[in-house]
């Protein structure tokens, strides 16, 4: 990274958590299961495997669900014990673009949607490499603008990873190009978003031994696989280069423990360069994903508890960003 983490966090658009004792224990064991197959290189057989992680999430007990399509994208709600009618969150899942499911997904986004109290659906976006980009990008402003024109007024949208990625392409565009819908846009929660497809940040590097999943060269083919001969900097691909200023209100929470730390730093500088309020959470000894290990780890349930929070606060605003 351009300048240590601590200088960073002097400007005060960084947070960072120390590591708990109990969850460094926790994480220690974590990461001894999955190093063997660091950098694994994996294709479309792989899904079910990665789907069936995903499920792994604890449940819980005070949702629901239902299928339902927005704009021809199938997909899946999520219903707390309460929500409202014209509020809803959008969750776009991870998986490199190549992995995952609205169902796999469910148990994560309950957490998200229970805390927020609001429901939230989850597209089932097209996947690479048979849907390469901008597929995806497409299906999900597809998904949004179906949505809106639903009755539903505001809108909040989440994502993990390449889905982290493709909230904060959906919310640039909206934003930037002056997306026509009924809905406001009230804000982007993001875990470990992939903002930049051109994998320049300084962490492939400075967090190659202490990120336990994942290698640039298999981050690399991944990215091929979505991007087929598509420039890396386009900016459906990476919103690191997209329109930032106007955009609604972001947070991101990321593990100090991941290749892709500078993804989310970088985004959220830019961002506030931009005017934009946002914020960038990182958790010391955390790896890629960690908040799918609650009711484990002490941070996943605290970085979900500060989504939550920021969400109901930015839904149910009555003044737009």
């Amino acid at each position: 990274m351009q300048g240590s983490l601590t200088d960073r966090a002097s400007t005060g658009f960084v947070v960072t958590h120390p590591l708990d004792r109990e969850d460094a224990a926790i994480a220690a064991a974590m990461r001894a299961m999955v190093s063997s197959a660091k950098g694994a290189r994996q294709g479309i057989e792989a899904r079910g495997q990665f789907d069936a992680f995903m499920e792994s999430v604890l449940p819980r007990d005070d949702v629901a669900f239902k299928t339902d399509t927005f704009g021809d994208i199938p997909g899946l709600w999520v219903h707390p014990a309460n929500w409202r009618s014209d509020e809803a969150i959008v969750h776009l899942h991870g998986g490199w673009f190549t992995f995952g499911s609205a169902k796999a997904y469910r148990h994560l986004v309950g957490h998200i949607a229970a805390r927020a109290g609001a429901r939230a659906f989850i597209p089932d976006y097209r996947l690479a490499p048979e849907h390469p980009f901008p597929a995806a990008t497409d299906d999900v402003l597809a998904c949004y603008q179906a949505l809106a024109a639903r009755g539903v007024h505001r809108i909040a949208l989440t994502g993990d990873s390449a889905g982290g990625n493709l909230a904060l392409v959906l919310a640039s565009r909206i934003t930037g190009e002056a997306v026509s819908t009924n809905a406001t846009l009230a804000g982007v929660a993001v875990l470990s978003p992939v903002t930049d497809l051109t994998l320049s940040g300084a962490t492939y590097e400075t967090r190659a031994k202490a990120d336990p999943l994942f290698t640039r060269s298999q981050v690399a083919e991944l990215v091929h696989s979505y991007l087929g001969s598509a420039d890396a900097k386009h900016v459906l691909a990476s919103p690191l280069y997209g329109q930032l200023a106007r955009m609604p209100p972001v947070r991101i929470h990321v593990g100090d423990d991941e290749v892709l730390l500078d993804d989310s730093i970088r985004f959220v500088e830019r961002a506030v360069a931009a005017g934009v309020d946002a914020q960038v959470d990182v958790w010391m000894g955390m790896p890629h994903g960690f908040p799918g290990s609650i009711g484990r780890l002490k941070a996943a349930a605290q970085a979900m508890d500060a989504i939550g929070a920021f969400l109901t606060d930015r839904l149910r605003a009555q003044a737009s960003p």
